[in-house]
């Protein structure tokens, strides 16, 4: 606890602006040495083979929370003085920054539009896309998130008038008004079939509207997507945890960074989005993991944000074509490079670019990227944090992206070749805003072109799809029998559920069967967006793999492990509730493949699916059939009370499962009467089935006990009540302990008090009469506010500048030291280490000279605090100024 307060210096540095940026090496070793020395903030390591430059400091755009890049090299840059624990509305805009002559620094901005929480943007062709947090004018409270186009028609930098909303309350009000944006709906990104995809935090949202007046409602986080003109809003997956935005390759392959169970470590996982997907969270977490699809990989922890699938020809073969994802709480861009595996991927990550509290990043038509760094701005932002950099290949030549409003048909028709996505997906959408009749033809003429490359080619399928519309059918139906392009031509005749009623079920049928994994998947996704049950029969042959296992007792699945094998089947349960099929489940029962009618059957809350169940066990003879039938009636007997947007499971849900807010229905006295006929026919030994049914589904069937203690659920947050506990801060989210001091007023004499307990005092004087230790904490409340204070204790290895980081010295005696370089001359160092003593060191005995990328203190010292005391200590340490 004595050296709590040496990460604050560490902070303090930021201040400086003076950067030494060294190799600071990223798990797979793949960073190379690069040396700058610049007062301008930056990254602090990259590839040898890439330069990252400075490109736009705080006075332009403070809090940046996310970013896009026009075609044309333009970069808006959502600002966010809010940031996502704070709530007072006019602290937002969106800043356009143009580099004009092209040397990589910016000659002109202008104030776009004022908006508060921008949290996603698209910049293509005169429309600017905006997701934002909407406030009312008389209440000043938030009143949901607004997914919006501006438009700037005279390309003056500044919005033409007021924006055109596509989507509204597409975020809980409740949560935003009393907790932030932090776990709120997040980035956007538009797809080459021309849907925006929208990340959508477990705050989840009611009766979202959009421009049809379609209404949805999703508990919990996932993907929606949404026409660009606001129409056809559907769910695309479901069951994330706190996702910011979305990477999308040109086949339509979505990845994503999320987080893991609450109270599990709040882990990060990377995961590959399929359509119809439940990826499980909090509910199937842990004891359900066998009907979920798993992420690809568990990194360990973080914070995930921006994303960005890069696929421009001007990069190095090395950093192309892989999805990048940002990660705030690392500090860290990474890469992740994905390797086919049925139907999804394997994957390796690697780190690619250090930046400070890394929000977001994007890529122009020219290959330059740039990234936005949060850089300490706090979790209620800040008016003098956050930067922009640019980053481009070495020997990169710019060559200016076309004018597409200047450019013919046939000119937008190569651009669609182009072996850039950025390219090929704003030629896409000038394409169909041109006359229909010669787009459709030229489209047409890109996708049945076997001699070009996929991507094109998937590319001009999309875009003849959105051209043709309904008119499409028949050419994309002669598609499906090319090999090559067969998923995408499939996909492409259901993408859009107002064309489907000429489109025949014959070649998914076929497709189910097919010999690639992939186009087997896409076709079992399309029959359940076709919507007719007919088709039931040949979803419930799908194999259900012995990779289909359940957790054992109370232990948590692999959420994070592939399984690919497993893909398919929960595809097919997928589509079968989709197509309500409960008559086709439950006559399937009975056949060999049971397993997967009776999952699909978990989810069909109908009495019809309820008699069916317990006739199909009265017929049945085989005891394990039997108990598989039970333990589905057991799963119903229990479902999710409605959702009106009141509640949120905060974040430290009860991941029991699998359910949330739980209610009994119509057919819970049936299925109760059926469980309870058949435990008083039990056996002693056999009656432990039952018991441990009610303790997994919830049940609360009194006859049938529990061997459970009483599971521990996350209370919300009651200051009065816990203000004394002990230990909150190790039991609480970091996000959970801002938010509840900011409401303690602390005491300055019990946070003195703890200081000196702790022995803080050992590597750092308060004063200037005291010998100087380490960093000196006399002026520290002057330097930061009491919550980046806060911060800084809580996240010690979130903002350390090069010079005041942890240093490990080996000797030419094979001895090493660790800790914080306090004075240094050309003949010798002093260093301190964490226990507070003292070391001089000659020069000339050092053989090696490292600094650690982690701060010497440990995160967690501060875990046995109460808020309250925590609070103090803040407090104490804020006015020292």
């Amino acid at each position: 606890m004595y050296n709590i307060i040496l990460s604050l210096y560490f902070l303090f540095s930021l201040l400086l602006g003076y950067q030494v940026y060294d190799d600071l090496s990223p798990r797979s070793g793949n960073v190379s040495k690069t040396e700058v020395i610049d007062t301008l903030r930056n990254a602090s390591s990259w590839p040898k083979e890439i330069n990252v430059t400075h490109f736009a400091s705080s006075e332009l755009t403070p809090s940046p929370a996310c970013l896009a890049v026009h075609a044309d090299g333009a970069v808006f840059v959502g600002v966010d003085k809010i940031g996502s624990l704070g709530k007072t509305a006019g602290k937002g805009s969106i800043i356009k920054l143009s580099d004009t002559n092209n040397d990589g620094k910016v000659d002109s901005h202008t104030q776009f539009t004022m908006v508060d929480n921008p949290r996603g943007i698209i910049a293509i062709g005169d429309q600017v896309f905006v997701l934002y947090t909407t406030f009312s004018s008389q209440t000043k409270l938030a009143t949901g998130m607004e997914l919006a186009v501006f438009y700037d028609n005279d390309r003056d930098g500044i919005a033409d008038g007021p924006p055109k909303p596509l989507i509204q309350n597409i975020s809980s009000p409740k949560f935003l008004q009393s907790r932030g944006t932090d776990h709120s709906t997040n980035g956007i990104r538009m797809g080459i079939d021309g849907w925006i995809y929208i990340a959508v935090g477990d705050f989840g949202f009611h009766n979202a509207v959009d421009r049809a007046g379609t209404k949805l409602t999703m508990l919990g986080g996932g993907i929606v997507r949404v026409r660009p003109d606001g129409t056809e809003m559907e769910v695309y997956t479901h069951g994330l945890r706190n996702i910011y935005d979305v990477a999308i390759d040109p086949f339509m392959n979505i990845f994503t960074r999320d987080n893991t169970n609450d109270g599990g470590g709040w882990n990060i996982r990377f995961s590959h989005q399929i359509q119809s997907g439940e990826y499980g969270y909090p509910l199937l977490f842990k004891n359900f993991t066998e009907e979920i699809l798993p992420a690809l990989a568990d990194l360990g922890g973080g914070s995930g944000t921006g994303a960005l699938f890069l696929d421009d020809a001007n990069w190095p073969e090395k950093y192309n074509k892989v999805p990048m994802m940002a990660d705030w709480g690392t500090s860290m861009l990474s890469i992740h490079r994905v390797t086919p595996d049925g139907a999804s991927f394997l994957q390796k990550d690697e780190g690619f670019i250090k930046l400070a509290q890394i929000t977001d990043l994007d890529i122009d038509g020219s290959g330059r990227l740039y990234l936005s760094a949060w850089d300490g701005a706090g979790y209620s932002g800040s008016p003098d944090k956050g930067f922009i950099v640019r980053a481009i290949p070495k020997g990169w030549k710019y060559k200016a992206f076309p004018d597409l409003k200047k450019a013919s048909v046939r000119e937008l028709a190569d651009l669609l070749k182009s072996p850039g996505s950025v390219a090929r997906l704003n030629a896409q959408q000038e394409l169909l805003a041109r006359p229909l009749k010669s787009v459709v033809k030229t489209a047409w003429g890109i996708a049945a072109d076997k001699s070009l490359p996929l991507e094109v080619r998937v590319a001009g399928i999309f875009t003849y799809t959105q051209a043709a519309g309904e008119k499409s059918i028949k050419n994309l139906l002669s598609l499906t029998q090319d090999q090559n392009v067969k998923e995408f031509a499939l996909r492409a005749l259901t993408d859009r559920k107002g064309y489907l009623k000429n489109v025949p079920a014959n070649p998914f049928l076929m497709a189910i069967k097919d010999k690639s994994e992939r186009v087997q998947a896409t076709a079992i996704i399309s029959l359940g967006r076709l919507g007719q049950r007919g088709y039931s029969e040949a979803l419930l042959g799908v194999s259900v793999p012995p990779s289909f296992r359940a957790p054992v007792g109370n232990a948590e699945g692999p959420h994070a492990k592939p399984n690919s094998s497993l893909i398919n089947a929960h595809l097919a349960v997928r589509s079968l509730v989709s197509l309500n099929a409960i008559d086709e489940a439950v006559k399937a029962i009975s056949g060999k493949n049971s397993l997967l009618a009776l999952w699909a059957l978990r989810y069909m809350h109908s009495p019809k699916a309820v008699e069916g169940l317990i006739a199909a066990h009265n017929q049945a003879s085989d005891s394990g059939l039997k108990k598989e039938i039970l333990s589905t009636l057991s799963r119903l007997y229990r479902k999710e009370a409605p959702y009106q947007g009141e509640y949120w499971w905060s974040t430290r849900p009860d991941g029991h499962g699998p359910y949330y807010n739980t209610i009994e229905w119509e057919s819970s006295p049936l299925i109760r009467q059926t469980l309870v006929r058949e435990w008083n026919r039990a056996s002693d030994s056999e009656k432990l089935f039952f018991t441990r049914l009610n303790d997994k589904h919830q049940m609360g069937i009194s006859e049938f006990g529990s061997q459970e203690t009483v599971a521990s659920i996350e209370e919300r947050v009651d200051l009065e009540a816990i203000k004394m506990k002990k230990g909150q801060i190790g039991n609480s989210s970091i996000e959970d302990v801002m938010l509840a001091i900011a409401r303690l007023k602390g005491n300055a004499d019990l946070g003195k008090a703890a200081f000196l307990r702790q022995g803080c005092q050992a590597c750092h004087s308060t004063s200037k009469t005291e010998a100087l230790k380490g960093p000196f904490m006399g002026q520290i409340g002057s330097i930061m506010n009491a919550e980046q204070i806060a911060e800084s204790i809580l996240k010690p290895n979130a903002s350390i500048s090069q010079g005041f980081a942890t240093v490990l010295i080996t000797t030419k005696s094979q001895r090493s030291f660790m800790g914080f370089i306090t004075a240094e001359s050309a003949q010798a160092i002093t260093l301190r280490d964490i226990g507070g003593g003292v070391r001089t060191i000659k020069t000339a005995e050092i053989a090696s000279r490292k600094e650690m990328e982690n701060s010497m203190m440990p995160e967690g010292l501060v875990n046995s605090l109460s808020f309250e005391e925590f609070s103090s200590l803040v407090t104490y340490l804020s006015l020292q100024k």
